[in-house]
């Protein structure tokens, strides 16, 4: 058998055991979200990161420069728009983000603060498939320059404080009950009447 033919049979015997691994994996442990990640599942979404990004990323640099101007908007930015699967300390541990597979990152851990700025630029770009990271890009110069001043803030997380913690709560988005709440609370105090609110759709109920 010719060398290359050879070589070609033997990678295809890889590929169908590999597959094979997997499927009996998935068979045995099932697929539910709700599962903790084994070693091999972390070992799996690591190794799926460092493919799926682009090589020629890995060697940005950040062209805005970091300043406190830029990291209080990097902050408010994070606390709107990301905060709710990766929490306001970067913990990942939010509903969301607890119920993701796999499970948000520890954004303060090595895993993620090793990355390299363009790494972590390309991955809120572009998001990763079968992740829960949506891709953010804008396809604007000012959707890219949000997203280079988000690396500045996550190369901050390791080091935010509880007072930095606790002012942006202030500055995630409320759900309908905290928006009821507040309406209620103003229009009490404002000695009105609280107006009615359009019930919150609920999923699986039959559409009128």
């Amino acid at each position: 058998m010719k060398p290359f033919l050879k070589a070609a049979a033997i990678l295809v015997c890889l590929i169908a055991i590999v597959g094979i691994a997997v499927v009996g994996y998935i068979l045995r442990v099932g697929l539910s979200a709700r599962d903790q990640p084994r070693s091999v599942d972390e070992f799996v979404a690591r190794t799926i990161r460092r493919v799926v990004v682009a090589r020629q990323a890995r060697g940005l640099s950040n062209p805005i420069a970091s300043s406190r101007a830029v990291l209080v908007e990097a902050r408010a930015h994070y606390a709107d728009h990301c905060a709710v699967c990766h929490a306001n300390d970067g913990s990942g541990d939010t509903e969301m983000g607890r119920g993701l597979f796999p499970k948000a990152p520890d954004m303060r851990l090595a895993s993620t603060q090793n990355l390299s700025d363009g790494e972590l630029f390309w991955i809120i770009e572009n998001g990763i498939r079968f992740t829960g990271m949506p891709a953010w890009s804008t396809g604007t110069n000012h959707g890219v320059e949000d997203s280079w001043k988000l690396v500045h803030f996550i190369r901050q997380l390791p080091a935010l404080s509880a007072e930095d913690v606790t002012e942006m709560e202030a500055m995630n988005p409320r759900s309908p009950e905290e928006i009821r709440q507040e309406l209620e609370e103003k229009q009490f105090l404002e000695g009105g009447d609280v107006p009615p609110m359009v019930p919150e759709h609920k999923h699986g109920g039959q559409h009128d």
